[in-house]
């Protein structure tokens, strides 16, 4: 707990540094409480721009440049925002949106989605750019991370599938790289887009992982393996997220589907 207070103190010094830069994060009311939401937001929309995200018309995310303006690019595709952990806000209801950087040179500051979401005292949330982008569009959705206690003996998974396109929902399998048996672990059954699994426990190793149709568990859909396999430390949470274009079959396509891997703490 102590070393979650100060990870969110120093979060929110750096957002109130940021703020008062031209361009910078701004601060969602200065009375930021113990206790208020915390929230990460991830750029998964096929083909989309680079993007920041506002809440209720404020910035939340954003990158300067060298010169202490806004930079062209923000979260880009695939990417997310913070890195590590979780932003804060307070509590109540928003406007989530996704805006082109105000210095693009195309269509500066457009809004390319809205999504209305309440954020709640005490939760933390991730919220989602979605869907394939088309006539300068994307779909969002918002969950609530119900993270576990800590168990330094095990790590933690689940899976959120964002893959819009694909014939069915998808389940995730994760094979121990190390261990004796080809046995898989079925990590999330049945997920459907915009959907997500809870956290399950995962014994600590190096895993493959696939994405699977549930009508047929044994042919691979989505794969992370080889040099791209993951580590699942002890006492770690993980959220394992399908993205892409599943008609892409190009292996070098920034669109093609993948199985992204993100450190919830």
């Amino acid at each position: 707990m102590k070393k979650l207070q100060i990870v969110l103190v120093a979060l929110l010094l750096t957002t109130l540094l940021y703020s008062c830069k031209k361009n910078g994060v701004q601060v969602i009311d200065q009375n930021i409480e113990a206790g208020s939401p915390q929230i990460k937001y991830f750029n998964f929309g096929v083909n989309a721009p680079s993007v920041n995200f506002y809440a209720s018309g404020t910035k939340v995310s954003a990158a300067l440049s060298a010169t202490g303006t806004e930079s062209t690019s923000g979260v880009n595709s695939g990417g997310v925002y913070p890195a590590s952990n979780y932003s804060v806000l307070k509590a109540g209801s928003y406007n989530f949106e996704a805006r082109l950087p105000s210095t693009a040179t195309a269509d500066p500051d457009l809004s390319i989605t809205s999504l209305n979401g309440i954020v709640e005292a005490n939760k933390i949330y991730t919220l989602y750019l979605c869907g394939l982008y088309t006539n300068k569009k994307s779909d969002a959705f918002l969950i609530e991370d119900k993270l576990p206690a800590v168990d330094y003996n095990v790590a933690y998974v689940r899976f959120v599938n964002t893959v819009p396109n694909a014939t069915s929902n998808l389940s995730l399998y994760a094979h121990n790289t190390l261990a004796a048996t080809g046995v898989d672990v079925l990590v999330a059954e049945n997920v459907a887009y915009k959907g997500a699994s809870g956290f399950v426990p995962v014994p600590v190793g190096t895993y493959e992982l696939f994405a699977r149709y549930p009508s047929a568990p044994t042919v691979n859909v989505i794969s992370r393996n080889g040099t791209s396999s993951v580590a699942f430390v002890g006492g770690k949470i993980y959220t394992i997220g399908s993205r892409g274009d599943i008609t892409v079959t190009a292996a070098t396509a920034t669109n093609r589907p993948q199985l992204d891997n993100t450190s919830n703490r």
